[in-house]
């Protein structure tokens, strides 16, 4: 996350799990964790077979990843809803970014490889969690862009629907951040842009009720453990809104910052309206 972004004002909201809170923490816990690291068991047995048979191809390990996802809000007692129709096209998914929720979110209804920076290969826990699910990992260097491109097409090329948070850092998820237009070049390259697509998804949080609107928001230097025990003892739950908007052809756009505006337009329309009618 960049804290550079947020201020005192924006301070984390205190968390008073109470003894009812604790409990509810050891009985979605060990659960959740028996299904995610039950689940990357299973997965990484079967990718030693899917591997030398298939490559770059994943026809097995994400719907393993699939079913963990839509699982864990199952346990958290969280509700899931989405609308809209999922790309059938090669392409990219862009969404906001509020939380680590949002990759259980997003897996949940579409199977997806997150793009993701290079630092993440190394956080314990998460870091091996986003290897072995098929993350792509980018370094911010232009030295590497080419490579990069390269890494992106033979994925894309493969079927693989690559998923982007162009905001560059989480939020409160009561707003939508300018998009960042960067990672958008990639997708205007001579390999890419013929036969790329590009799906905006709203990504809406609705806080449990009782709580503040920004309950699972994950923001500034916020650290994860305290923020995995607020939703884990959380009394009441709220629920998760995926909004799926029509694809984008690349090729219909002039440059990478006018197909970053039509995105960030869809995402942010979306996600305001919907915020209002909860």
């Amino acid at each position: 996350m960049n804290d550079a972004l947020w201020n005192s004002e924006d301070a984390p909201d205190p968390i008073n799990l109470g003894p009812m809170g604790w409990v509810l923490v050891i009985l979605r816990g060990v659960p959740l964790a028996l299904l995610v690291f039950g689940g990357l068991i299973i997965l990484l047995a079967i990718r030693l077979v899917e591997l030398p048979l298939f490559g770059v191809r994943r026809p097995i390990t994400p719907f393993i990843a699939q079913f963990v996802s839509r699982n864990a809000f199952r346990i958290l007692g969280m509700r899931f809803l989405t609308s809209g129709e999922l790309m059938r096209q090669r392409g990219a998914v862009v969404a906001n970014h509020t939380s680590w929720l949002d990759i259980f979110a997003l897996n949940a209804r579409k199977r997806v490889y997150f793009v993701s920076k290079a630092e993440v290969a190394k956080w314990p826990g998460i870091g091996w969690l986003a290897r072995a699910t098929g993350t792509v990992f980018i370094e911010r260097d232009r030295k590497k862009a080419k490579e990069q491109t390269k890494v992106f097409e033979t994925r894309l090329k493969a079927g693989h629907k690559l998923l982007f948070f162009p905001e560059g850092t989480s939020t409160d998820g009561l707003r939508v951040l300018p998009f960042k237009t960067t990672l958008f070049a990639a997708f205007f390259a001579e390999e890419l842009r013929d036969f790329m697509y590009v799906q905006p998804v709203s990504v809406i949080f609705h806080a449990p009720k009782g709580q503040p609107d920004r309950f699972y928001g994950w923001w500034g230097d916020m650290e994860f453990g305290p923020h995995l025990l607020k939703t884990l003892g959380a009394r009441k739950q709220g629920y998760v809104e995926l909004i799926y908007h029509a694809p984008a052809k690349v090729s219909d756009f002039e440059n990478r910052k006018a197909l970053a505006a039509h995105c960030e337009e869809a995402v942010r329309h979306a996600h305001s309206l919907a915020r209002l009618e909860k």
